[in-house]
C-alpha cells in the first residue's frame, strides 16, 4: 500500500457555510480547492443552518478539538404552534397547537427554565453516537431511542418579536454541545404547547465572529497560532522549545489553560494542558509539522 504523502497546506479557515449543503460538503470543497486530502471541521452545522463553520487543514486538524470546545453564538426564529419530527422547519409537521404567546411572557420563560446550567434531551436527528450509530442513522431507519439528558450552559438567551405574532427571534450564547433545535422545542412546550426551529445561524465560535467568516472558495487560511487566539498564550524561549520538542512536562503557565505556546517569532509550537499539580503536559506539539 502506497503511503499517504504528509500534508503541505496548513491552516484554519473561518467559514460562512450556505444553507443546503452539509459540514463534510465544505470540507469537500476546501480539499478540491486546496488539493490537500487532511481537511476536517469543528462543529457541524445542519444543513439549513449557515454561518461559522471552522475548517482546519493540515496540521491544524489536530487542534480543532480545542475549538470545538469553544462556546457559540447563534441567531434564529422559533415558530410557535407547529412540531416537526426534526423539531426544525425541514421535518414533517407532527403537532399542531392553538397558541397565543406574548413577547413578555416568552422571554420570562426563556429567563426562568432556559438560560444557564440545563439538561437537555439530544435531539434523533443529530450527529451524536449511541452503541457506535449516530442517533441520526437510526433515525432515517425510523429507529427511535431513549437519550440520556445531557447538561450544557445558556449564557445568554434574547428574545425578541417578529412581525409574524407566532414567530420570535433568539439570539444565543451558549456551550458546546448545545441544541438550538432542542431550545426552540422546549420553549414552546414550556408555553403550554409546542414549536419548531427555522433560520438558524451560527454567529460566533469562540473569538471567530460572522464578520471574518467567507465562502469556502474565498475563506483565507489563518495561522496555527491565529487558530488558537482564543486560549491563554505562552512565549516559549528556545531552551523551553528544545524541551517542548521531545514532549517533556513542564512547569504551569500564568492564566486559564489550556496554553498556547509560541515561539519568540509568534509561531505556534505547542498546546499545553494541565497535568499534575503545578505541572503541563503537551497535548499537541507542532514543533517541524510544517516542515514537509
Amino acid at each position: 500500500m502506497a503511503k499517504r504523502r504528509p500534508p503541505s497546506v496548513h491552516g484554519l479557515a473561518v467559514v460562512d457555510k450556505p444553507a443546503g449543503i452539509t459540514s463534510h460538503d465544505v470540507v469537500n470543497q476546501m480539499r478540491r480547492r486546496l488539493g490537500e486530502r487532511r481537511i476536517g471541521h469543528a462543529g457541524t452545522l445542519d444543513p439549513d443552518a449557515t454561518g461559522v463553520l471552522l475548517v482546519g487543514v493540515g496540521s491544524v486538524t489536530r487542534l480543532m478539538r480545542f475549538l470545538t470546545e469553544q462556546g457559540k453564538r447563534y441567531v434564529g426564529e422559533v415558530v410557535f404552534g407547529t412540531e416537526t419530527s426534526t423539531l426544525d422547519a425541514a421535518g414533517e409537521i407532527t403537532a399542531r397547537h392553538e397558541m397565543t404567546v406574548s413577547l413578555d411572557a416568552v422571554r420570562r420563560t426563556a429567563a426562568e427554565h432556559l438560560t444557564g446550567e440545563i439538561l437537555q434531551i439530544p435531539p434523533m436527528v443529530s450527529a451524536l453516537k449511541v452503541g457506535g450509530r449516530r442517533l441520526h442513522e437510526l433515525a432515517r431507519e425510523g429507529i427511535e431511542i431513549e437519550r440520556v439528558p445531557r447538561p450544557v450552559t445558556i449564557h445568554e438567551l434574547l428574545v425578541d418579536a417578529t412581525e409574524d405574532p407566532t414567530v420570535m427571534r433568539i439570539e444565543v450564547a451558549c456551550s458546546s454541545g448545545t441544541y438550538i433545535r432542542t431550545l426552540a422545542a422546549d420553549l414552546g412546550h414550556l408555553l403550554g404547547g409546542g414549536a419548531h426551529l427555522r433560520n438558524l445561524r451560527r454567529t460566533g465560535v469562540g473569538s471567530f465572529t460572522i464578520d471574518e467568516a467567507l465562502p469556502p472558495d474565498d475563506a483565507p487560511l489563518l495561522s496555527a497560532a491565529a487558530a488558537m487566539r482564543g486560549l491563554t498564550v505562552a512565549v516559549a524561549d528556545a531552551a523551553m522549545v528544545s524541551a517542548v520538542r521531545t514532549g517533556k512536562v513542564l512547569a504551569e503557565f500564568p492564566g486559564a489553560p489550556p496554553w498556547a505556546l509560541v515561539d519568540d517569532a509568534g509561531d505556534l509550537v505547542a498546546v499545553y494542558e494541565p497535568f499534575r499539580h503545578g505541572l503541563a503536559k503537551p497535548a499537541v506539539v507542532l514543533i517541524g509539522a510544517f516542515d514537509q
